[in-house]
């Protein structure tokens, strides 16, 4: 499903998510760390493992009545799941990228002090009248 179409269909639903601290809303899921490593804090993790957990449990239930009625229930889990996990990816992506730049930045200022040694050695090579012309020009 697009992902559009599933944001406006939640948002139409009036979709809730249940949590250990009461009833949580799509931008209330933006907010919630992905993982907690105490795991008594309510995260992305525990909500998507609970949400796997129901679609699971409800994939097997079938009507030997009507076989081809709508389980409205499980459509509505399903989209919950979907939801759940677009936001872990995002939220996922987001973090990888700010590591990624935070080693680049890392990596740029050892580069940078590496060029200045080697740039103090060179003007240590250098022979005094050197150094005092090049006082002079300053």
């Amino acid at each position: 499903m697009e992902t559009s179409a599933m944001f406006e269909q939640a948002s139409r639903l009036k979709i809730r998510f249940d949590s250990p601290r009461g009833l949580l809303t799509i931008e209330d899921l933006w907010d919630l760390p992905l993982e907690s490593p105490t795991g008594n804090r309510v995260n992305l993790d525990s909500i998507a493992v609970d949400l796997h957990r129901q679609t699971r449990s409800t994939a097997d239930v079938v009507s030997f009545v009507s076989p081809a009625k709508q389980d409205t229930g499980k459509d509505v889990l399903t989209l919950k799941f979907e939801i759940v996990k677009h936001i872990i990816g995002v939220r996922v992506a987001e973090r990888n990228e700010l590591k990624a730049a935070s080693d680049r930045k890392e990596k740029k200022a050892r580069l940078l002090e590496l060029i200045a040694r080697k740039e103090d050695e060179t003007l240590a090579g250098k022979s005094i009248e050197d150094l005092r012309a090049m006082v002079e020009s300053l």
